[in-house]
């Protein structure tokens, strides 16, 4: 499927993937990159959802998702906004780096790689490119 933008937020969703868990993370990564001011309204669940071509249901789980992360909080009557609280994105940013890192290293497990191979693997690769 081809990217979409809608405001801030570009999305690119896999089919074969649950699409709430694609929507929550582009919106978490969005983020955690600081690509979108903190205090942001978001879009609201029937616009993104018409946006994406998605169920209003689909997104409205990963609304309630990013506010059980206190990514955001919902304000009746007003929308959805990102949380203003910078260390909490921070918090967000260095989990989305450890499920990152623990991707890796479970891929490198899986390919019968021991742990100093994968070290020297990593040296190589992020520092020299």
């Amino acid at each position: 499927m081809d990217s979409i933008q809608v405001g801030d937020f570009k999305f690119r969703l896999d089919l074969s993937k649950p699409l709430y868990e694609q929507v929550l993370q582009h919106i978490r990564q969005t983020i955690a990159r600081g690509d979108v001011l903190l205090g942001t309204k978001l879009p609201s669940v029937r616009d993104l959802a018409h946006q994406l071509k998605l169920n209003p249901n689909t997104v409205m789980r990963a609304y309630q998702e990013l506010d059980r992360y206190h990514l955001t909080e919902t304000r009746r009557g007003q929308g959805t906004f990102i949380t203003s609280d910078s260390e909490t994105v921070e918090l967000v940013k260095k989990a989305l780096a450890r499920e990152a890192v623990i991707a890796f290293v479970s891929s490198m497990k899986n390919l019968g790689i021991d742990r100093s191979t994968t070290e020297s693997l990593l040296k190589e690769v992020a520092w020299h490119e």
